[in-house]
């Protein structure tokens, strides 16, 4: 464990785990908790912006849905805006679309067309890093709008899940670490 791991490790007494969800097998970790918790919650937005500030972020990119809470505040911390991505559907204007794999079948997400310009500097935030399949078409939509990412940032990753693995060529930085196994 790296010391900045070990700096926030306390927050895991925040997230409750839930077992058998969403299906049997699964252990679902519950952030619903630590965002109830004023001073958890804003230790993580701070854990989560800390290793970029200077870094000259222009845009953060939260993924839907509880990127957007947390993304929303890192970017406030960094001085950046902040873009939405959303599943199929739920955007108003011309958009960029990516299908990524779930476990059983296949899914779109969207981003607005004109949300980040050439060059932007992109900081990717999510409450979690499983699989890695979601933010892999999150890559792609920003590099096809010309966006450099920065870095991955996430709470929670999953490391048995390898999740990291389809990330390369990106910084990945996550607060939180769990591994089963």
């Amino acid at each position: 464990m790296s010391e900045a791991e070990g700096k926030y490790e306390h927050l895991k007494k925040t997230i409750r785990t839930v077992p058998d969800h969403p299906k049997k097998g699964i252990l679902f970790y519950d952030i619903t908790t630590l965002l109830q918790d004023a001073k958890a919650f804003r230790e993580s937005v701070h854990a989560l912006a800390e290793p970029f500030r200077g870094k000259g972020i222009d845009v953060v990119v939260g993924i839907e849905s509880r990127g957007f809470i947390f993304g929303g505040a890192v970017a406030c911390e960094l001085g950046a805006g902040f873009v939405p991505v959303r599943k199929k559907g739920k955007l108003p204007w011309k958009k960029v679309c990516e299908e990524y794999e779930l476990e059983y079948g296949k899914d779109v997400i969207e981003m607005h067309a004109d949300a980040i310009g050439k060059g932007h500097r992109v900081l990717v935030i999510d409450d979690l890093l499983a699989t890695g399949g979601t933010t892999k078409a999150v890559i792609r939509m920003i590099e096809k709008l010309g966006g450099k990412i920065v870095a991955l940032a996430f709470l929670v990753e999953l490391v048995h899940l390898k999740g990291r693995e389809k990330l390369t060529g990106h910084e990945v930085y996550s607060v939180l670490k769990y591994s089963v196994g």
